[in-house]
């Protein structure tokens, strides 16, 4: 019998092994282009934040007092900039955040107007490749073609599902590292690489709902590309030869979306374009998970009419799935509250991609004998082996098209 018993232990030990050189392999092969993503997708929950901070006229100071109308927006901006027309406008993200105009103008080129939602005053009229453009881009298709850059992007989804259950299975009762807070014991040989190993699995385990929420969902973006795509909503017939509305004939039509859904809370209004689309009025009601495109109204911009009312709850099932894939992306559904959450497990999803290169920097350092690591970056970059190169590339390809991108919004 004990025979039978140490076949059945070296067999189990020799399958955690393989599992375990697998979530090696792929942690370590893939960690420079898998950092990236993760970073510029864990900044990219906070990009308007991030905005806010670096561009003052996008901050406005709170007060105790009803703001101005979107009728009065509207006119600020025309005002401002009366050669460009305006595409959408959106209410202040906070109250500390100044409300939006995206304005176009003759040369075709975007521009961003903020303006003070309580004077209704115009604070400055800026680009419309901003930091949240730049973070969103990159994260998302690396600045290339969507149907090109989406996949890569998204088959890191398939390497965090396959090291997801790899790392499961090679920690031993995983379920008691919940409680298993990692300690520094100085003094103690090898200390650094067991603090980072705890740490590694500790920020694992508790990251697993937001790493099943992450492959999810871009599994879902790919699944987009690729042609499965939700049937769009419905639309009204098309509307011709309607000028823009502002000032008291803007909000006229606003009163009219409201009055024919009184349960909705606007939080954007698009313009007549050349696609033949009314006053489109949108924002959030009762279904959850939606973007605010899905509650909308349209309003005939040449008498007012209101011409079809849409709401989140009646969409099928494939239309949910595909409008709640942002907000559980993102974590935009909960406001300020949800993002900083999603922002704080992306940290922890980005770390465990740089602590387990740590780990086996530090594994080298001790099979080598060496206290502290010579020409430790050159060492870890030749064990990254080729696949260290495209992933350079990726990056640089992505840096590099930014200025193109930026050109061709201004309408260069």
């Amino acid at each position: 019998m004990a025979p039978a018993a140490d076949r059945v232990r070296k067999n189990g030990k020799t399958g955690r092994s393989a599992w375990w050189w697998v979530h090696h392999w792929l942690g370590l092969k893939l960690a420079i282009f898998m950092t990236f993503v993760l970073a510029t997708g864990t900044l990219a929950t906070l990009a308007n934040e991030i905005d806010w901070l670096v561009d003052p006229a996008q901050r406005v100071a709170p007060r105790d007092a009803p703001t101005a109308s979107w009728g009065d927006w509207a006119a600020a901006v025309k005002a401002a900039e009366p050669e460009s027309t305006i595409q959408y406008m959106t209410a202040p993200l906070d109250p500390w955040f100044a409300a939006r105009a995206v304005i176009e103008r003759p040369d075709g080129g975007l521009r961003i107007a903020y303006i003070d939602p309580w004077t209704a005053e115009v604070q400055g009229v800026h680009g419309w490749f901003n930091v949240h453009r730049f973070l969103r881009n990159t994260h998302r298709h690396l600045m290339m073609p969507v149907d090109i850059g989406v996949p890569i992007v998204c088959s890191m989804a398939l390497v965090l599902l396959i090291s997801m259950i790899t790392g499961l299975v090679t920690y031993k009762k995983f379920w008691r590292g919940f409680i298993r807070v990692p300690r520094w014991r100085s003094g103690r040989p090898g200390e650094a690489r067991r603090f980072t190993g705890d740490l590694h699995r500790f920020a694992g385990l508790w990251s697993i709902w937001f790493l099943v929420l992450i492959i999810v969902t871009s599994i879902w973006y790919a699944v987009e590309v690729f042609g499965g795509q939700a049937p769009p909503g419905p639309r009204p017939d098309v509307v011709t030869g309607a000028a823009q509305p502002v000032g008291p004939r803007l909000d006229a039509y606003v009163a009219r979306a409201q009055a024919a859904d009184p349960e909705l809370r606007i939080e954007g209004v698009s313009f007549p374009g050349d696609d033949g689309r009314g006053v489109l009025v949108t924002g959030q009601a009762e279904a959850i998970l939606v973007r605010e495109r899905t509650n909308a109204v349209w309003v005939d911009p040449r008498d007012g009419r209101v011409l079809l009312t849409a709401r989140g709850e009646n969409l099928n099932l494939h239309q949910r799935i595909s409008e709640a894939a942002d907000p559980l992306h993102f974590g935009t559904f909960g406001g300020i509250l949800t993002k900083l959450i999603w922002f704080v497990f992306g940290v922890l999803m980005t770390g465990l991609s740089v602590t387990g290169v740590m780990i086996y920097s530090l594994r080298m350092a001790r099979a080598q004998n060496e206290a502290r690591p010579r020409h430790g970056l050159a060492r870890l970059w030749a064990s990254f082996g080729p696949a260290a190169y495209p992933a350079l590339g990726l990056i640089l390809i992505s840096l590099a098209l930014t200025p193109g991108a930026v050109i061709a919004a201004a309408g260069g």
